[in-house]
């Protein structure tokens, strides 16, 4: 299987150890809540914590910093002009269709949780979907697999108290054949996978969204 030369798709303009050897090389916890009103969902609450290496430079340059610094809004703009290039590292499925997202969040952050750097924004859809009887599914993760992207629990996607009587929500965990697993492992830090290949969305969770 032919292997071409990783291009820029490192999160977070982060160092990474020059010793790791196999995709992923970084690592980010994800967790997410449904943004919605009775009858509409309107986008994702999201919060990603970086793992420490990739966390490293960004605290590094953050300092002593205090929340509501200015240096903050610094890095979080740059960081978040990375995740929009790479449109929220996202994909939102309704009806076998893909859901459009505004180009911009409509609000974003950054923090230090201990030793690792933690991303806050809210990911809009374009046009607000009705709840009433609809499935969605979305899922998060970087193509190349270079950074994985996971939930640690199943409790790491949350639906507001306004849905809790009538939505469920459910993190689907997929089974990615040794062969692909057995891939992953061989790329170093310089390859990538083909692009048709679609790496990482083999190793992507899955949320539904199911209401009544």
């Amino acid at each position: 299987m032919q292997i071409v030369k990783h291009s820029a798709t490192a999160l977070f303009l982060a160092v990474l150890s020059s010793a790791a050897v196999a995709h992923p090389h970084s690592f980010i916890s994800l967790q997410t809540e449904i943004v919605a009103d009775d009858t509409h969902l309107s986008g994702l609450k999201m919060r990603w914590t970086m793992d420490e290496i990739t966390s490293a430079d960004l605290l590094y340059d953050a300092g002593d910093a205090k929340p509501g610094d200015e240096i903050w809004k610094k890095l979080a703009a740059e960081v978040m002009a990375n995740v929009l290039g790479q449109h929220y590292f996202t994909e939102f499925w309704h009806n076998g269709q893909k859901v459009k997202f505004l180009n911009r969040p409509t609000t974003y952050g950054m923090e230090r949780d201990g030793h690792q750097a933690v991303l806050t924004f809210i990911l809009p859809l374009a046009e607000p979907q009705p709840l009433a009887g609809q499935k969605y599914t979305f899922s998060t993760f970087d193509p190349s697999y270079y950074v994985d992207m996971s939930y640690a629990e199943d409790k790491d996607a949350t639906l507001p108290a306004v849905l809790q009587k009538r939505c469920t929500i459910a993190v689907h965990t997929p089974k990615p054949s040794e062969e692909t697993m057995n891939f992953a492992l061989s790329l170093d830090k310089a390859d990538a996978p083909p692009e048709d290949m679609e790496l990482g969305k083999q190793f992507a969770q899955q949320v539904t969204v199911q209401c009544q």
